[in-house]
C-alpha cells in the first residue's frame, strides 16, 4: 500500500516506498538500500520512545536478532535503537506466515510439511548456537518465503548468558505456543522452551490446531501445564518426533542439533491431518501478519474451576473463575504468577481502502466529541472486560468489577460506578437495563465472611443507588452455552433462586417477587429470550454434572404467572444466538465429551406450536456465534466472519476480515460492526459481507477469543466499544477512526 500524509520520506537514510503494515506499537515500511535491496523497516511509534523498557525491550530484539544469520531467519541491515523514534531494518522477506497460509488453505502435507519442520528446525539450531533463545515461535513469526520458511520477530527473545528481562510475576509469550517452565518459571527459560514452542507449531501446521487448544487463553495455559497435547490427528511418523519434544520436563526434550537429525530421517509423504472436516482457518494464534515486531497485550490470570468437573478441553460446559494474578497462577499452573501475553505488533494490511462508511442512522447528541475512559473496578488486573447497553443519552457498562457504571455518551463522563469486590466469572458482564435501572452482577469477595454469594444486583439509573439484590445460583453455561444466568424482558427480571432450582421474577424497579417457577425434577435450566416470549432451556442433572449435554429441552414460560408450558426437545446440544419471527434460533454444537469443536446446524424453536427445525450446514464452523436482522453469523478466531440463512442453514457469504477473535454483530443502518478484546472494529455490507471500514487496536488485549459477547452498541450513529481491561471508548460512525 502506498505511503500516506504524515509518513516520513525516508528512516536512516533509506527512501521508504510503501507501508506494509501498523499497530499498536509501530508502523513497517518497505524501503530500499542504495543497492537496491529490498527492506523491511520497522518503526516504533513515538508515544514508546520514553518507555525505559520498551527501549530495552527494542534493543534486545535488535541485538538478538543481529547475532541470527541462519538461511532461515530474516537478517538485520541496520537498526537506531537510540534514536529519538527507534527504528530496526531487516531483509525483505515476501511471502505469507504459516498462520495466513493455514487459515486461508487449511494444514501442510505431504514433502511440503517435511519440509517446513526442517527448515524451522534448522533456524532454530542457528538461533541457539549463537546463544539466542527466541521465547516466541509462532505461526505469526514463520514466513512462508518462495526460498523457504523464515522465522522472524526476536521481540522477546535474550541471549540465552544474559539476565532476562522478563521480571517477576510477568509472562511473555503467547500461550497455545509457550512450554510449561514460560508459564511456571519465566526467568529460567532456555533454548528446549523453543524446542517444544516449535513442537506446538508443527502440530498446527499438520492439523490446523494446537495440542493444547482451549476456549480461553487460560484454560490454553493450564492445559500447557497439566495435561497431555491431543495428537490423534497428527500424522504417525511426525507424531514420534513431536512427542518427546512436548514432555513437561525441559531435560526430558532433544536438544535443536537432535531434533533436526530425526526430522531429516522422516519420509517425505507425512500424510496429512487425520481428523475428518477440518477446515482452513481452524487455529489459536493471535497475530496474522508477519513484518510485525511485539505487541504487549497483557491479559492477566489463569482459570480455576468452580462447581463442575475438572479442568481441561477447549470448552468445557460449566463456570469457570477467572482468577487473579497472584492467586491463580499458583493454584491452576502451579508456578510464579503469570501475566499471559499475546505476541506480535498486530499490523494488519489497510481494509476498504475507498472507507465508504455505511453507518447507523441516527444522529449525534448535541457537543459530541469522540471520547475513552478507563472505568476502575473493584479488583486491579481483573483480565474481563465490560458490556454495555446504550438508553438514550446514557450508556450503562458492567462486568468484571463493575457491577455497573453510567456514562454520558456525548463525552465520556462518568456519573458514577458501582463497583464489585469479588473474582468475576469469566465472560458474566452484565444483566440489562430498563428506563429507570440497571442490573448487573456482584461477585462476592471471598475474604468477607458477610457475603451471602454471587448475586443479581439493581441500581437506580440516575443516581446509581443500589435498590435491591438476590443471590444467584445459576449454571446457565452448562446448560446454553452462554454466560447468562438472568435477564431483562420488559420491567422485569428473570433471575435463578440461590439453590438453582427455580426462577423468580422481580419488577426489576422496586425488587418485588412476582412469581416463583421451580424446575422440572432433576434439571438445571437457564432463562432464555426470543422477542416477546420467556422460554427456558433445561437439561438433566446428570448431564451437568458429567459435562456432556446431549439432550436438552425449552419450555415456555408464561411472563405474567411462571406456569411451565410443553417441553420441546432438541436435535441436540445448542447455543441460543436470538430470534427470528418469534422462534428462537439456536447454532448446534458439534462436541467430543466437554469439548466444542464448533457449530453443524441451525435449529429453530416455535414457542407457540413447539415445532422444531435443524438445518445441517454445509460443514463444521468455529468461532463465535450471533444474529442479527434476521441473519445468523459465525465469527472465526482468525477474523473470518460467515453469514447463514437461520431458515435454511445456507451459507449467504464468508468474509475475511484482520478482526481476529470478534464478537458481534451490532446492526446499524446498512452496517454489520464487529470488535475484538483489542478495540478492533470492523464494519460490513449485511448484503455480501464487504468490508467497509476497520480500524486499529485501541488496547491491550487478547485475540483469538471464541463465544464471547458483543462488544459494540450502537447509540444512533455513535459507536461506543468495551474492550479490554475496562476501556470504553466512542466515535461517529460516519467518521470512524482511520487505520494507522
Amino acid at each position: 500500500m502506498s505511503l500516506r500524509a504524515g509518513d516520513p520520506a525516508e528512516i536512516g537514510g533509506y527512501p521508504l516506498e510503501a507501508r506494509l503494515g501498523s499497530g499498536g506499537m509501530g508502523t513497517v515500511f518497505l524501503a530500499r538500500t542504495s543497492s537496491g535491496r529490498p527492506v523491511a523497516i520497522k518503526l516504533i511509534h513515538q508515544h514508546f520512545a520514553g518507555d525505559s523498557e520498551f527501549r530495552t525491550r527494542f534493543r534486545q530484539e535488535v541485538a538478538a536478532a543481529r547475532r541470527v544469520s541462519g538461511a532461515f531467519t530474516a537478517a538485520v541491515v541496520d537498526a537506531a535503537p537510540e534514536a529519538e523514534q527507534p527504528w530496526m531494518a531487516t531483509t525483505y522477506i515476501e511471502g505469507p506466515t504459516l498462520a495466513e497460509r493455514i487459515a486461508a488453505e487449511g494444514p501442510l502435507n505431504g514433502a511440503g510439511l517435511r519440509n517446513l519442520a526442517i527448515g524451522l528446525a534448522e533456524a532454530l539450531r542457528d538461533i541457539h548456537r549463537v546463544g539466542v533463545v527466541h521465547r516466541d515461535l509462532k505461526p505469526s513469526n514463520v514466513v512462508l518465503s518462495p526460498e523457504g520458511p523464515r522465522v522472524i520477530d526476536f521481540g522477546i527473545s535474550r541471549a540465552a548468558d544474559q539476565q532476562t528481562l522478563t521480571m517477576t510475576g510477568r509472562v511473555i509469550g503467547t500461550p497455545p505456543f509457550m512450554s510449561p517452565e514460560q508459564l511456571q518459571a519465566p526467568r529460567g527459560v532456555g533454548p528446549r522452551s523453543d524446542v517444544f514452542s516449535l513442537a506446538t507449531l508443527l502440530v498446527y501446521a499438520a492439523t490446523g490446531h494446537g495440542p493444547f487448544d482451549a476456549d480461553s487463553p487460560y484454560l490454553t495455559a493450564y492445559q500447557v501445564v497439566h495435561e497431555e497435547p491431543s495428537l490423534d490427528a497428527v500424522p504417525g511418523p511426525l507424531r514420534a518426533v513431536v512427542e518427546p519434544c512436548l514432555v513437561k520436563e525441559p531435560e526430558g526434550r532433544p536438544s535443536a542439533d537432535e531434533l533436526l537429525e530425526l526430522l531429516r530421517d522422516l519420509p517425505a509423504d507425512l500424510g496429512g491431518a487425520a481428523a475428518a472436516g477440518r477446515t482452513p482457518g481452524r487455529t489459536r494464534d493471535v497475530a496474522t501478519q508477519h513484518h510485525l515486531a511485539t505487541r504487549d497485550t497483557p491479559a492477566p490470570g489463569a482459570p480455576a474451576p468452580e462447581r463442575t468437573g475438572p479442568l481441561g478441553g477447549p470448552r468445557p460446559r460449566g463456570r469457570w473463575r477467572t482468577v487473579l494474578a497472584a492467586a491463580v497462577a499458583v493454584a491452576a499452573i502451579g508456578g510464579g504468577v503469570a501475566a499471559l501475553r499475546a505476541g506480535g505488533f498486530g499490523e494488519e494490511p489497510d481494509e476498504g481502502k475507498a472507507r465508504t462508511v455505511a453507518a447507523p442512522a441516527g444522529t449525534l447528541p448535541g457537543g459530541f466529541t469522540p471520547w475513552r475512559v478507563t472505568v476502575p473496578g473493584g479488583q486491579e488486573d481483573i483480565p474481563d472486560e465490560l458490556r454495555c447497553v446504550a438508553r438514550g443519552e446514557a450508556v450503562f457498562c458492567g462486568g468484571g468489577g463493575v457491577v455497573a457504571t453510567r456514562i454520558d455518551v456525548r463525552d465520556g463522563s462518568r456519573a458514577w460506578t458501582v463497583k464489585s469486590p469479588g473474582v468475576p466469572v469469566q465472560g458474566m458482564h452484565m444483566v440489562g437495563a430498563t428506563d429507570d435501572t440497571v442490573i448487573g452482577y456482584r461477585f462476592a469477595a471471598q475474604d468477607d465472611p458477610r457475603a451471602r454469594g454471587d448475586e443479581v444486583v439493581a441500581v437506580d439509573a440516575d443516581s446509581g443507588k443500589e435498590l435491591w439484590s438476590t443471590v444467584s445460583g445459576a449454571q446457565s453455561t452448562a446448560v446454553t452455552g452462554r454466560t447468562q444466568d438472568a435477564v431483562v424482558t420488559g420491567s422485569t427480571v428473570i433471575t435463578v433462586n440461590a439453590s438453582d432450582d427455580a426462577f423468580e421474577a422481580r419488577d426489576a424497579h422496586s425488587g418485588e417477587l412476582i412469581w416463583t417457577a421451580s424446575f422440572p425434577g432433576g434439571s438445571r435450566c437457564a432463562p432464555v429470550p426470543a422477542g416477546d416470549a420467556l422460554l427456558a432451556m433445561c437439561v438433566t442433572d446428570a448431564e451437568v454434572q458429567a459435562l456432556t449435554v446431549r439432550h436438552p429441552v425449552v419450555h415456555v414460560l408464561d411472563r405474567a404467572k411462571g406456569t411451565w408450558g410443553r417441553a420441546v426437545a432438541l436435535d441436540g446440544p445448542g447455543v441460543p444466538v436470538g430470534a427470528d419471527g418469534g422462534r428462537l434460533v439456536l447454532l448446534r454444537e458439534r462436541t467430543e465429551g466437554a469439548a466444542l469443536n464448533g457449530y453443524d446446524a441451525v435449529m429453530r424453536v416455535d414457542p407457540a406450536s413447539g415445532k422444531t427445525t435443524s438445518e445441517p450446514l454445509d460443514t463444521t464452523y468455529e468461532g463465535t456465534p450471533g444474529m442479527a436482522d434476521g441473519v445468523v453469523y459465525v465469527s472465526g478466531q482468525t477474523g473470518r466472519v460467515t453469514a447463514f440463512d437461520p431458515a435454511t442453514g445456507r451459507k449467504k457469504w464468508s468474509r475475511q476480515t484482520s478482526v481476529e477473535g470478534a464478537s458481534g454483530p451490532a446492526a446499524g443502518d446498512g452496517a454489520l460492526l464487529f470488535s475484538s478484546a483489542t478495540g478492533r472494529v470492523v464494519a460490513l455490507s449485511p448484503s455480501d459481507g464487504t468490508v467497509l471500514w476497520a480500524t486499529d487496536p485501541r488496547a491491550d488485549g487478547l485475540t483469538g477469543q471464541e463465544g464471547a459477547s458483543p462488544r459494540v452498541t450502537v447509540a444512533g450513529r455513535v459507536v461506543i466499544v468495551a474492550a479490554a481491561r475496562n476501556t470504553v471508548f466512542a466515535f461517529d460512525a460516519h467518521r470512524p477512526p482511520k487505520s494507522g
